[in-house]
């Protein structure tokens, strides 16, 4: 017995199974959804928006010892919360006193871990009254002092680090205004304070603030994952029921039987307790890239039962009772479902190769989801179908509608068989052209942008009007962190987007450090070179020497007398001079740049505003290599442009992965199966066109490959492939049964054609709905699904004809060929 004839043999066995005793096979099911419904329970819900990305990236390492060694006004750690105060000028003494206020509030709860303060109000009073440590003792004296005199102190600490740094860059000590302000408050954290504990801390100091006049409010690493929490769930909320209506409303029309639905959508219910079920028990969080998990997986779930539900009714047409029809139809589509499986295991889980974490367990996740919809519409649900007849003939029920989708004869079967009418008589032609075509839109698509942004995440600043207006219990949260985020980057020197930073280790106590910082400034290329000359423009710790030595005549003095060249960098004596500037008024910017043990320096570096991400990336990464001392570039833009390269890079290789394993496998089984290995070539043609055409509807769309996106392509042959296969499937048990392979596409396209259609409808319009999510990342991963889902079924309807004819005259070739040798 050949190998196909024992794959042959065990389905039908395993058929047979599910045929002669499906009650057992329900009872097994129910049981196993039992066992995973106790997973859903321990599913973890990840809200670090891009941290998982960047995790483990030699770059974000760098700029993780950057935020941990130098101190910045601007970045709270995580034990920190931002209060930030905006308006006409926040700089009045009521403006004041209402911060005093909320402070005040915030230290009297114990809960809030308050260990101290400092902002522009609490620099202010404690300027006027240094004894005042608490927020109650600084509001009275702030009350208690005129506002004039609240202006002219104000006024005095212009200069004063500690404030400005505070402020907006638009303080005007003139006319003592500013339109923003932060006060960072530090908290008091016992060991195994967790991240659901600072998210509780951040969102009540964010309540509080809220509940005083003015524009108050409070940011932090917990606001923004409790906001990220509520994307997750306000996109499941408003996307989850749309896609079950829009699946409801295509299974009536395409079951047109309740009882039939009913066992569908039971079916697919199974499927999202399998998989979440799943997710608990191996540990794999729930993130917002995996809102889109359920969404494909439900798509094909309906692909499989309309076709097993089409199939049985075409067989029951043609005068089989049910358990023979079911027989029937179960015999001729498990090998469909097994390819159709295998190659979207393929498609999906060639995610699983990204060495970004959360693209990878989206693979897995969906890898083992697609396994499981096999298993529950491939096994079970012909049983459960098989029982519910039994008892309907038993029980006089009849059915509502139980003919198939389309038939030959039908309008809409006319319709689908048109391009194979057509492509009869010039199928070379046909293929060309779609080659042509195809070329065409995959060079054009070639140039779609790859990106990786913190917004893609977030929700937007203004909400569209069918969100905002939507009813409880779909009304969506209210998010402030993008537009917090935007006040950040307008009015204080935050954006990161404008400059980079070089992480340099080594002894800065040598003579030679300050001159190995400073050398190679003089010659940047690219994106760096925007100061005098081409040369580069860096805040450091040797501008911050010669700052302080411009303001302080006697530490002038210090510097030229260690400066052996006289070019402005002392060359010895380096710890002399950091004692004394450490200890002056420029020691807390001094910190900002070189470490107490005088062993780790930032740079931070100025770059051309015109240039792209990847461009002052491999800029900063090249500068890195001109330093003495061990160079790492880093900073938002570095690691940003690195998680880019892998996303493209992971797109690219994904898409090799699961093209080449697709068309391997399809090869391999129409060999083994049919002894038709050439067919398998002519299967994967349509995908091939739809990706082409997807590519290339990205970039006119203007959609560029990003942390979800970058999974499209591979997804859509995991997704889009189960349309040919479905096709050439039905095609071969046509041809076998003795028609040619016009005839036999004629047929196929008329009857599973309907199912055809009817999947993709669903499917498009459910995962489309993806586009009603809250964040841009989601809607546009949802847009293309839809997109690929049709561009796979208009190309298998379009493209697999053609290719089919050619098949069959190279089979006739390859015959005559054989003849002859024979002979």
């Amino acid at each position: 017995m050949s190998l196909g004839e024992r794959i042959e043999a065990w389905t039908r066995r395993v058929n047979d199974a599910i045929v002669d005793s499906p009650r057992r096979v329900i009872i097994i099911f129910l049981v196993l959804t039992l066992v995973f419904t106790g997973g859903i329970g321990l599913v973890s819900t990840d809200t670090e928006a891009t941290d998982s990305f960047t995790d483990g990236l030699e770059e974000q390492q760098a700029l993780d010892a950057v935020n941990e060694e130098f101190e910045d006004p601007f970045e709270s750690d995580d034990e920190s919360t931002q209060l930030i105060h905006s308006g006409s000028n926040v700089l009045t003494k009521e403006a004041l006193l209402r911060e005093l206020r909320v402070l005040e509030e915030v230290e009297s709860r114990d809960d809030l871990r308050v260990a101290s303060a400092n902002g522009p109000a609490t620099v202010v009073a404690q300027t006027i009254d240094p004894s005042a440590t608490t927020a109650a003792e600084q509001r009275r004296v702030l009350e208690s002092t005129s506002a004039t005199r609240v202006r002219q102190v104000v006024r005095s600490l212009s200069e004063n680090p500690r404030f400005t740094g505070t402020v907006a860059t638009d303080f005007n000590p003139t006319s003592v205004s500013a339109s923003a302000s932060i006060t960072i408050i530090s908290h008091d954290v016992p060991g195994g304070f967790s991240d659901g504990d600072l998210q509780e801390v951040q969102t009540t100091i964010r309540s509080i603030a809220a509940d005083q006049p003015g524009d108050l409010t409070a940011f932090g690493s917990g606001v923004t994952n409790a906001e990220t929490a509520n994307v997750i769930g306000d996109s499941l909320t408003i996307v989850m029921p749309v896609v079950v209506l829009l699946l409801l409303l295509f299974l009536v029309v395409a079951y047109r039987d309740p009882i039939d639905l009913a066992l569908g959508l039971l079916s697919l219910l199974m499927t999202i307790i399998w998989t979440f079920g799943f997710l608990g028990f191996s540990g794999i969080p729930f993130n917002q890239q995996m809102i889109t998990v359920p969404v494909l997986l439900l798509a094909v779930g309906v692909d499989f039962g309309i076709h097993i539900i089409n199939r049985y009714r075409e067989e029951v047409v043609d005068g089989y009772e049910a358990t023979e029809a079911m027989r029937e139809a179960n015999n001729q589509l498990m090998i469909a479902f097994i390819i159709v499986t295998v190659t979207t295991v393929f498609g999906f889980g060639a995610n699983v190769i990204s060495d970004l974490t959360p693209i990878r367990n989206m693979g897995i996740a969906s890898a083992v989801g697609i396994t499981f919809t096999f298993l529950i519409f491939g096994l079970f649900l012909p049983a459960a179908k098989l029982v519910v007849d039994r008892l309907r003939e038993q029980y006089g029920v009849p059915e509502f509608n139980s003919a198939p989708i389309s038939s030959e004869d039908s309008t809409l079967g006319k319709f689908l068989t048109f391009p194979a009418q057509v492509s009869r008589y010039a199928p070379i032609a046909f293929v060309v052209v779609l080659l042509v075509t195809g070329g065409m839109a995959a060079a054009y698509g070639s140039g779609v942008d790859t990106s990786f942004e913190t917004e893609d995440f977030l929700p937007p600043e203004e909400q569209p009007d069918y969100v905002t207006s939507l009813p409880e219990p779909f009304a969506p949260s209210e998010y402030t962190v993008t537009e917090t985020l935007n006040l950040l980057e307008d009015r204080f020197s935050t954006n990161q987007d404008q400059t980079v930073k070089l992480y340099v280790q080594g002894n800065f106590e040598e003579g030679h450090a300050l001159e190995a910082l400073a050398d190679p400034n003089d010659d940047a290329s690219g994106s760096l070179a925007v100061g005098d000359g081409g040369s580069a423009q860096p805040t450091s710790i040797v501008t911050v020497i010669q700052s302080h030595a411009e303001r302080n005549p006697e530490f002038a003095k210090l510097v030229a007398r260690n400066d052996i060249d006289g070019n402005g960098i002392p060359d010895q004596n380096l710890d002399r001079i950091y004692d004394v500037l450490f200890a002056s008024s420029s020691g807390d910017r001094a910190e900002q740049y070189l470490t107490p043990d005088r062993r780790s320096a930032q740079v931070d570096y100025a770059i051309d505003s015109g240039a792209s991400q990847g461009e002052a990336a491999a800029d900063t990464r090249e500068f890195a290599e001109e330093f003495r001392y061990e160079t790492t570039a880093t900073g938002q833009i570095v690691v940003f442009d690195a998680v880019t390269d892998i996303i493209f890079n992971s797109s690219i290789q994904g898409l090799i992965i699961a093209m080449g394993l697709t068309g391997l496998f399809l090869v391999i089984a129409y060999a083994v199966l049919e002894s038709k290995p050439l067919l398998g070539i002519a299967n994967l043609f349509p995908i091939l066109i739809a990706i082409a055409f997807l590519l290339g509807t990205m970039r006119y769309l203007g959609i560029s490959l990003n942390a979800l996106t970058g999974t499209i392509l591979s997804i859509s042959i995991g997704l889009g492939i189960a349309y040919s296969v479905h096709a050439t499937h039905r095609f071969i048990d046509e041809y076998n049964a003795g028609a040619d392979a016009y005839e036999s596409m004629i047929i196929t396209l008329s009857g599973t054609g309907g199912a055809l259609l009817g999947s993709m409808l669903t499917t498009s319009l459910g995962t489309g709905a993806l586009a009603l999510a809250i964040t841009p990342v989601l809607g546009d991963f949802g847009l293309l699904m839809a997109v690929s889902v049709i561009y796979s079924f208009v190309f298998t309807v379009i493209a697999l004809p053609p290719a089919v004819l050619l098949w069959e005259r190279y089979q006739g070739v390859w015959s005559g060929i054989n003849l002859s040798v024979s002979g």
